[in-house]
């Protein structure tokens, strides 16, 4: 057994994940992988190639050789992420990457490619695995494990208030369809389906503070953990 502690935070789109998971690793000093990051940048590798969830073993191939790496962010304070030695953080962000990397991830042998890569991420002291399917199939030994999820008209409005900072125009009862459609299609796939691992904790963050939600996950750890 992997004696490398690992968080794992699953969860639908705009239940806090991310925010979550980069203020816990703050305060642990932990390593940190975001998941979905790795998959929107193979939806952008695909994308850039001309190919599509109708390419299953190309995409799968092209996942296997992906030249991809994360980057401090000096100015931001977060990440960059660099394709084929270009920054496409910006381009990891639109609403047409987060929807053909969802289709992407509903096939078997893209997510097979993708899993050893994940698991490299989990060096000491610590791993904090943002995803959908950490718990369960990425990381089925995590020390501990959670759940976060919130209503989808919350999570829409998160979303609507994040893309509408970043500059981008969009509607919110489409955001709304297109989070109802997400969750539909990765809680219903046939190959790691987005569901809390039996022994997970689920934590509504529906009208919580994301101060109250960190502490929570850190209490969680806590009890398991020794962290600063």
């Amino acid at each position: 057994m992997n004696p490398v502690p690992v968080l794992a935070v699953d969860g639908p789109g705009g239940s806090g994940k991310g925010t979550v998971c980069r203020l816990v690793q703050a305060r642990t000093g932990w390593h940190l992988l975001d998941s979905g990051a790795i998959y929107r940048a193979l939806a952008v590798a695909a994308g850039h190639r001309g190919m599509d969830d109708g390419d299953g073993d190309a995409v799968a191939e092209l996942a296997g050789s992906l030249d991809l790496s994360f980057e401090p962010d000096a100015q931001g304070g977060g990440v960059r992420v660099i394709l084929d030695n270009t920054d496409v953080t910006e381009e990891l962000r639109s609403e047409g990457t987060g929807s053909l990397a969802s289709r992407l991830a509903a096939i078997a042998s893209v997510r097979d490619a993708l899993l050893e890569r994940q698991r490299a991420f989990r060096k000491p002291p610590g791993l904090i695995a943002d995803g959908r399917d950490m718990g369960t199939v990425v990381f089925p030994d995590a020390t501990v494990k959670v759940f976060l999820t919130a209503s989808p008209e919350e999570r829409a409005r998160r979303r609507h208030k994040q893309l509408k900072e970043q500059g981008v125009n969009v509607n919110l009862p489409g955001l709304l369809q297109e989070i109802a459609e997400r969750d539909r299609r990765d809680s219903s796939r046939s190959v790691a389906p987005l569901m809390p691992a039996d022994d997970a904790t689920v934590v509504d963050t529906t009208g919580r503070s994301i101060e109250s939600v960190v502490d929570s996950v850190l209490g969680l750890l806590g009890r398991q953990c020794r962290i600063r």
